[in-house]
């Protein structure tokens, strides 16, 4: 799990008490701490868009890789379900491990994060399964699409897609069909909204017909902020999801 920009793995844990849910579910669960900027914010140099505002170029990927690594060097993991979930900085982290250690991670989670803007920049080397999660009023990483600005050092950055940019992406590097569908089911990903009555808010829109290993859905929450009220029933919906989509 990678936190927030200017957040930490405890307190991003806590943000999205994953605890519970992934020992039910069976998972080794680790969320480790990003580098500490010159304005004492910790941070993932995720894209060219977010979050290295110091441009100073620490090499997360590698150091990520080698976490899994370490972990898979003294547990029982399996190979084929090494999964990633990111918030924010976090989320866009997820898209660059996906793009540079396909052949290591089967699937990533991004929660208010975004993929490179340039297709050309994420070259995965096999399918990875994408789940990308936003709210439609995110004023910090809009749905739209934009720059990440009033943070860090205050240095320009490069923009990022939207949220169905960021889908679309991923639906062509993963050899999807052109045409998403809207399934009819909804997710409750934000406790503090509803729709037409329901706790369950959140639309889902999917993609079909991808290379083995792949698969790629948004859930999209109107009215979502940057930082939903996680639901109850939020860290099982994504853990269920991240286990149906192993490798091949």
């Amino acid at each position: 799990m990678l936190h927030g920009y200017g957040s930490s793995g405890p307190e991003h844990d806590a943000y999205l008490h994953l605890g519970a849910a992934v020992e039910q579910h069976g998972f080794l669960y680790a969320y480790p701490n990003g580098t500490t900027d010159s304005t004492g914010n910790r941070f993932w140099n995720a894209t060219d868009a977010c979050c290295d505002f110091d441009r100073s170029g620490v090499a997360d990927d590698a150091y990520l890789a080698g976490v899994i690594a370490a972990i898979q060097a003294k547990l029982a993991v399996d190979p084929k379900r090494v999964y990633l979930i990111g918030h924010s900085n976090g989320g866009f982290m997820s898209y660059r491990m996906a793009c540079v250690h396909a052949d290591q991670v089967a699937a990533v989670v991004s929660l208010a994060g975004a993929t490179f803007a340039k297709p050309a920049d994420c070259a995965p080397s096999s399918a990875v399964t994408v789940l990308q999660i936003h709210g439609a009023a995110d004023d910090i990483v809009a749905f739209t699409g934009g720059t990440i600005q009033g943070i860090g050092s205050g240095k320009q950055m490069s923009p990022y897609p939207g949220a169905e940019s960021t889908v679309s992406d991923w639906a062509t590097y993963d050899g999807c069909g052109a045409t998403p569908s809207v399934a009819n089911a909804r997710i409750d990903v934000d406790a503090g909204l509803r729709d037409a009555g329901s706790p369950a808010e959140a639309s889902v829109t999917q993609w079909t017909g991808c290379k083995p290993g792949g698969a790629v859905e948004l859930w999209t929450i109107p009215g979502g902020a940057h930082d939903p009220t996680i639901s109850d029933t939020f860290p099982n919906a994504v853990l269920d999801f991240l286990e149906a989509h192993p490798k091949p």
